[in-house]
């Protein structure tokens, strides 16, 4: 087994880094966004994960929110000891197993409103506005801001608002899949929801 050092990280120029052409896993405007939050609130704390001729094997989306923020280096790991059809197989492992993880709701529930009563701001957690509920709804008002909800007047035209719609964890992964397939194809999900509830 190989086991990484602090030493093993290297700084490269951005722009030398190729992503991987087959990447199966996409990254939305939304998500990219969250990273970007997270890395200005956190830093560059996940190197990206490269092989020896420079080609990303994980890390696409850290590296697209990088580009956004204009830096010249990122942090890098090379996976050199693994095989070509290894490296294959992780690019899909290294998302799938996060997603296998779950949370104690407990648990996260009593760190999001120690966090919110601190003053934290909670849309950097990954979840943008789109926090997770509990039985007991938590104090969220780390997210308020001063705009009137119900005044859109100062919104250009075409911009679009959202809201948070709760899902049984079961249902979430085809709900997210089926939103981004819609996406993709350019439809406006929101008026498929109003229709959908209005019949």
């Amino acid at each position: 087994m190989t086991i990484f050092s602090a030493e093993s990280i290297v700084q490269r120029q951005r722009t030398s880094l190729k992503p991987y052409e087959n990447n199966p896993r996409t990254h939305s405007e939304a998500q990219v966004d969250r990273l970007v939050r997270s890395l200005k609130e956190f830093g560059f704390t996940n190197p990206v994960l490269i092989d020896e001729n420079l080609n990303v094997v994980a890390g696409h989306g850290r590296l697209l929110a990088a580009e956004i923020l204009n830096l010249e280096k990122v942090p890098t790991i090379s996976l050199e000891h693994l095989t070509e059809d290894q490296r294959k197989a992780y690019v899909i492992a290294d998302n799938q197993l996060a997603l296998a993880s779950g949370w104690d709701d407990d648990l996260l529930q009593a760190e999001l409103v120690s966090l919110a009563d601190a003053g934290f701001d909670l849309t950097v957690l990954g979840w943008g506005d789109e926090l997770p509920t509990f039985g007991e709804e938590i104090d969220l008002s780390a997210l308020d801001d001063d705009e009137d909800d119900e005044d859109l007047s100062g919104f250009a035209e075409g911009v679009r608002r959202s809201i948070m719609i709760d899902f049984e964890e079961a249902d979430h992964e085809e709900a997210k899949a089926l939103v981004d397939a819609a996406r993709k194809k350019g439809v406006y999900v929101g008026m498929k929801l109003i229709e959908a509830l209005r019949s």
